[in-house]
């Protein structure tokens, strides 16, 4: 079992670790830099959150994703200490693009960084990819230069509506892709990260979310071209304890 100050203490070397299935090692602190370090039970505390945030600032995670009713108080306890993330039409995706916009705009207000939007997926279903890319574009247009990403819920889609999902967050200028909730019925899969690289454009980054379980799924997905992974359990998994959900 890896300790707590082993983490810490590891610096930015590379080894080879199962070469087979992983080109070579990532050290622990170069995992934790593509950690959106997440917490979006519906029943989270104040005091998960303030967990959450100070396990950020001590591995130093790329972020904290959190609901949007802690951002203002997040902000308030951590100022830049941590980046925040937080998500919008979350988890279902079917709130109206007005209504989107404005929780955009709050969690702008409140001191957030970073927005997860879900895509409306009626919509993908019902093969709208013209509204669905517009309603990315809106919610870019408010986000500004504040980082988009687009969950897409790939458990619910056939491969050609990834496909197309992948062209309409590239022209809809959002600056990630991004795989599931972890409220869905499945979560990433590497098939998906490898098809997302196929499609989306050259300025699109991925993120992946559910379905990452321990340290090596951490690297596998880093290598295939995560350049985010959202998850509760990192720094579990790089203890090398067993995780299960987010």
């Amino acid at each position: 079992m890896v300790t707590e100050q082993e983490i810490l203490n590891q610096g930015d070397s590379e080894s080879a670790l199962d070469r087979e299935n992983i080109d070579y090692e990532l050290t622990d602190r170069q995992i934790l830099r593509h950690i959106d370090h997440t917490q979006l039970k519906p029943y989270a505390t104040w005091s998960d959150i303030d967990r959450l945030c100070d396990e950020a600032v001590k591995y130093q995670t790329a972020s904290v994703c959190i609901p949007p009713v802690y951002v203002k108080q997040v902000h308030d306890a951590y100022g830049d200490k941590v980046n925040i993330c937080t998500v919008v039409g979350f988890p279902l995706g079917y709130s109206t693009t007005a209504a989107k916009v404005a929780e955009v705009e709050q969690a702008l207000a409140d001191g957030c960084n970073e927005i997860d939007m879900v895509v409306n997926i009626s919509d993908v279903k019902n093969g709208d990819y013209v509204r669905v890319e517009e309603e990315i574009r809106t919610l870019k247009r408010v986000c500004g230069e504040h980082i988009l990403k687009v969950i897409i819920e790939t458990c619910y889609l056939s491969e050609e509506e990834k496909i197309a999902m992948c062209k309409a967050v590239t022209n809809a200028g959002a600056d990630y892709i991004k795989t599931s909730t972890g409220f869905g019925t499945g979560g990433a899969t590497i098939d998906d990260i490898r098809l997302f690289k196929r499609y989306i454009g050259s300025n699109v980054k991925i993120k992946a979310a559910g379905g990452v379980k321990t340290r090596k799924d951490l690297i596998l997905f880093i290598k295939e071209g995560c350049d985010r992974i959202g998850t509760s359990s990192a720094v579990a998994m790089l203890r090398g304890e067993q995780t299960q959900g987010y």
